[in-house]
């Protein structure tokens, strides 16, 4: 079983000799004889204590000094800090303890109590790294129910709309076609990272899940739709993003935030005269702009009760003539240099 390492601090050598004779039978004793020292070990990472027994009085950097330094480095912020003071010194206590030090240590040392507070410091410290995985385990399994209750919504949609096919399935491999190709390539003003990029592919198929409130008479209607009847279509894009900001909280804001997104604003133009807010250009999420595009081919180019299928040809035609309009004119540059992986696709699906 390794050893806690603990990090003791003090300028004076014997005080630093008669800790390590007192906890080094138990403990991975390492010594530092400055405050600069101290910061320097750690925030190289060549040393990571468990806890750290720091002086107050030190010249160049005092104690306090160094447990600012501490507290501001994510590396060192939850190592636990009990200061060493002289037993006759006027040290304000409540100085040490507001920034952030657990407790205190005094000179002349008594063994048997620097033993027993660093020994149920460093219990606390793990019970507390134990209790926040709990917590990280626990959120995590809270998102993925979440995630699958909004993916068996999607596949409810996927069920009603019996025009789609498989237009969640469609979409999903457009979009991660098309975000591949942004992601390694150069298009400067696109730049979608590793974690985005994973993220938006697994929203995509949430982004119709507003239709579950769209009644059947107009959903499955076979044939086009009247004004009214396409006004009432139109609304399913501000109400799916109400179903998913009714489950978003900081927990799992990033996935969920994309969710939001790609509902409300995948029927967004670049020109603004899209719905539901009329917004325009980069005021568009890009991840909602990516999807404009592929939820117009993958329409363009599937069959519907009232039109037939369009070709790929067609339907790139179509969508290169929106740009600037109804689309984004980087993402169209970038599908121009990848289409024919679009008519892959669709031919496979």
């Amino acid at each position: 079983m390794n050893k806690d390492t603990i990090l003791i601090v003090d300028d004076i050598d014997t005080n630093r000799i008669i800790l390590e004779d007192i906890l080094d039978d138990k403990y991975h004793i390492v010594q530092a004889d400055s405050g600069i020292t101290a910061i320097s070990l750690m925030f190289s990472a060549e040393v990571t204590p468990s806890i750290v027994l720091l002086d107050i009085m030190m010249p160049e950097m005092d104690g306090y000094e160094v447990l600012e330094l501490m507290k501001g480095n994510p590396l060192t912020a939850k190592i636990p800090v009990l200061f060493i003071t002289a037993a006759d010194s006027e040290t304000n206590e409540s100085k040490g303890l507001s920034l952030g030090a657990v407790d205190y240590i005094s000179k002349p040392f008594n063994p048997e109590v620097v033993k027993v507070r660093v020994e149920n410091h460093l219990k606390l410290r793990n019970y507390s790294e134990s209790l926040e995985e709990m917590v990280k385990i626990k959120t995590a399994e809270l998102v993925r129910t979440k995630e699958k209750i909004l993916e068996t919504m999607a596949n409810i949609i996927e069920y009603r709309d019996l025009e789609s096919g498989h237009h969640v399935k469609r979409t999903s491999d457009l979009t991660k076609a098309l975000i591949d190709y942004i992601y390694l390539n150069d298009f400067p003003n696109r730049k979608i990272n590793e974690v985005d990029h994973d993220t938006i592919i697994k929203a995509v198929p949430l982004h119709d899940i507003g239709k579950i409130s769209i009644p059947d008479s107009i959903l499955l209607k076979p044939g086009p739709l009247t004004q009214e009847e396409f006004a009432i279509i139109k609304t399913h894009a501000a109400i799916g993003s109400e179903i998913v900001k009714s489950m978003l909280d900081e927990d799992d804001a990033q996935y969920l935030t994309y969710c939001y997104d790609i509902c409300r604003y995948h029927h967004e133009r670049w020109d603004g005269k899209g719905y539901p807010d009329g917004l325009s250009g980069e005021k568009i999420p890009l991840s909602a702009r990516i999807l404009a595009v592929v939820d117009v081919y993958d329409a363009l180019v599937s069959a519907r009760v009232y039109k037939p299928p369009f070709s790929h040809e067609k339907a790139i035609e179509i969508i290169r003539n929106g740009a600037g309009t109804q689309f984004d004119p980087e993402i169209i540059a970038a599908l121009m240099q990848m289409h024919e992986q679009f008519r892959e696709i669709h031919n496979n699906s």
